[in-house]
């Protein structure tokens, strides 16, 4: 499917919040929610966001960024600034190859052998920019201070790149890399800055993982498809999340075929938190008839938030597996 063949169904692969995982634990008790699921893709994750719990729902991540979890249990809102001046001088970036980083990756393999096996690479590049520089500072910077944004983003690049030939060592299918560029209407960072700053970089690590054989896979939230004919130069093969509220999904995905995969696709912002089950079931139906063809990963377009209804949340796992049936 992500070299562009029909698969003999949808794929799916879900994902929740904290909160919408416990209520889905709950209606499903001493139940392993991943066998439950039936996920195609099991994802190997990078703990890197919350290594040291600070006490007061905070925590510090490796690179030594402070995390306010106090409203948003899954990842928070930067505190502080790592980096308060345009300058590297005084900070190091942590060990890639940390144990941490790696640790649960054998057991879960090894618990679920027959998953498309997929590491997350979470705040990749200029996301983890910005969390060290700010983001006010990071976007000031690229116009007053272009020679150490490309510095930084070069580190954080090299960075990854290591940290990418630690998780090859294991029998991986994909590397999925975190990194938003986008708002509601359109880029943070106009076209023509992104291709100066960030598409170098990305052809680095995309160029890796590659070379090594795998797919690669890119989480950018927001209105971004002026990017992707750049992002199939660099080598993406799979985009994530396809979110309906700000792009047509379905003119996207004939668009694209057989050039590029799309991951997700069901509205998180309206029908799943909004919708009644009956919409919610005919939105998964949609999805799943044009993804037929190919080129198509379902599941919603960011991981299910705790205001989403139990009933909504069964409907679209219900659909998807009736495939199966």
């Amino acid at each position: 499917m992500l070299d562009g063949k029909k698969p003999p169904y949808v794929p799916w692969s879900f994902s929740f919040t904290r909160e919408a995982w416990n209520v889905l634990a709950a209606h499903f008790p001493g139940e392993d929610l991943e066998d439950r699921l039936g996920n195609h893709i099991l994802l190997l994750r990078n703990t890197s966001r919350h290594f040291e719990p600070l006490g007061s729902d905070r925590t510090r991540d490796a690179f030594g960024v402070t995390w306010d979890q106090s409203a948003d249990k899954d990842i928070g809102v930067v505190e502080g600034c790592v980096l308060p001046e345009p300058s590297l001088a005084n900070y190091s970036l942590p060990d890639p190859l940390d144990e941490r980083f790696f640790r649960d990756v054998p057991a879960k393999i090894a618990r679920y052998p027959d998953r498309f096996r997929m590491f997350n690479i979470g705040f990749s590049l200029f996301e983890r920019a910005w969390t060290l520089r700010g983001m006010e500072n990071l976007l000031m910077d690229l116009h007053e201070a272009p020679e150490f944004v490309h510095e930084l983003l070069d580190r954080i690049a090299d960075y990854q790149l290591s940290q990418i030939r630690g998780m090859l060592k294991y029998e991986i299918d994909a590397v999925s890399f975190g990194d938003d560029w986008g708002q509601q209407h359109g880029l943070i960072v106009g076209h023509p800055m992104w291709r100066e700053f960030v598409l170098p970089r990305l052809r680095r690590m995309y160029g890796e993982v590659r070379a090594a054989g795998k797919y690669v896979f890119i989480h950018s939230c927001g209105k971004v498809d002026e990017l992707f004919e750049d992002l199939i130069s660099a080598g993406l093969q799979c985009f994530n999340p396809f979110q309906p509220e700000v792009m047509d999904v379905h003119a996207l995905l004939d668009e694209y075929r057989g050039r590029l995969c799309f991951f997700g696709g069901l509205s998180s912002q309206r029908t799943l938190p909004a919708g009644t089950v009956q919409q919610v079931r005919a939105e998964t139906r949609r999805l799943i008839e044009h993804g037929r063809a190919g080129g198509y990963i379902l599941a919603p377009s960011h991981s299910v938030e705790g205001d989403v209804p139990l009933e909504n949340m069964m409907a679209f796992i219900e659909e998807a597996q009736a495939q199966l049936c």
